[in-house]
C-alpha cells in the first residue's frame, strides 16, 4: 500500500511530541473517555467474534479490550509509531481511513474513532466515512469519533487560563472555524458539532444514527480539579461525572457539553 498521505504537523505531534497509546490512562478525563467509549460501543457491537476493522486505531487501545472481549480485530493507522506498537495488540499495518486496502463487505463492524479528527477538508471525512460503508457488511455497525467543537471553550476554561488575550483569540478562532492550527498545544484538528457529525454519517448512506456525548456535560470538572488540586480526583468525584454523562444522554441539548463526540451507524441491510 502506498505511504499515507499526512500532514506534517500530524507526523511530528504522534511521531516525537504525543504518547497516544499512555492518553487515556494517565489523566481522569481520558480514563472517562476510555471507559465511556468502550460502554457506548459495547451497546451496539454485534456478539462476539465478529470482525472488526480499527480505522486509525493510534496503538491499540480500543482493539486491546476488543480483543480480551474475543473479537478479531484488524488496525490500521497512518503513523508507523503506533503500527509497530498495536502489532503487539492485533494485526496492525499502515493505512488512510481515505483508501482503505480491506475488500467491500469484508468487516461486521468498522470503527473510525481518530480520523475525522485530523480531516479539516470536508471531501476528505466524506470519503473516509463512504470507504467505512463500503467495508463493512450489509447491516454491519460504522462508529466514528470525533472533538466536539466546543471542547476547547471547556477545557481552557478548566486550565485556568481562558482569560489571557492569545487564548482567547485562539480558542474564538476555533469556535468560528472548525479548525485549529495546529501550531500550539494540540496537532491540526477539526471540531466537529453534533449535527454535524450526525449527517455526515447519513450523507455517507448509513441508516439508524445516532451520536452521543462521551464524557458528558461534567468532563471539565474532573479536568478542573486536577490541574488545580492535584492528579487523582476522588472516586466520588469520578463516578459522579461518569454519572452526568449517563443522564444526559437523552437530552441531545447537553452534547454541546461533551468533550468528544461518538456517532453510531448502521449500513442498509
Amino acid at each position: 500500500m502506498p505511504t499515507p498521505e499526512l500532514a506534517t504537523e500530524i507526523e511530528h505531534f504522534y511521531s516525537q511530541v504525543i504518547d497516544e497509546g499512555s492518553r487515556l490512562s494517565v489523566s481522569a478525563d481520558g480514563r472517562l473517555e476510555l471507559l465511556r467509549t468502550r460502554e457506548l460501543l459495547r451497546r451496539f457491537l454485534p456478539p462476539a467474534p465478529a470482525r472488526v476493522l480499527d480505522v486509525g486505531g493510534g496503538t491499540g487501545v480500543h482493539a486491546r479490550w476488543l480483543v480480551d472481549d474475543g473479537y478479531h480485530v484488524d488496525l490500521i493507522d497512518p503513523v508507523a509509531r503506533h503500527v509497530e506498537q498495536a502489532a503487539e495488540v492485533c494485526p496492525a499495518s499502515l493505512g488512510d481511513a481515505r483508501a482503505l486496502a480491506a475488500t467491500d463487505a469484508s468487516y461486521d463492524v468498522v470503527q473510525v474513532l481518530g480520523p475525522l479528527y485530523h480531516l479539516p477538508d470536508p471531501a476528505d471525512r466524506r470519503q473516509a466515512l463512504s470507504e467505512a460503508r463500503r467495508v463493512v457488511r450489509p447491516g454491519g455497525l460504522v462508529a466514528a469519533g470525533a472533538i466536539n467543537r466546543y471542547a476547547s471553550l471547556f477545557e481552557h476554561t478548566a486550565f485556568a487560563h481562558l482569560h489571557s488575550e492569545r487564548m482567547q483569540t485562539a480558542i474564538s478562532t476555533i469556535l468560528r472555524t472548525a479548525v485549529h492550527d495546529g501550531k500550539r498545544g494540540f496537532t491540526l484538528a477539526y471540531f466537529h458539532r453534533a449535527e454535524e457529525l450526525a449527517d455526515e454519517l447519513r450523507d455517507a448512506g448509513l441508516v439508524d444514527v445516532a451520536v452521543f456525548g462521551i464524557e458528558g456535560p461534567a468532563w471539565s470538572i474532573l479536568k478542573a480539579v486536577e490541574q488545580h488540586a492535584g492528579p487523582d480526583p476522588s472516586g466520588d468525584l469520578f463516578e459522579s461525572v461518569l454519572t452526568a454523562a449517563r443522564l444526559a444522554e437523552p437530552y441531545p441539548e447537553l452534547l454541546a457539553a461533551s468533550s468528544h463526540l461518538l456517532a453510531v451507524g448502521k449500513a442498509p441491510a
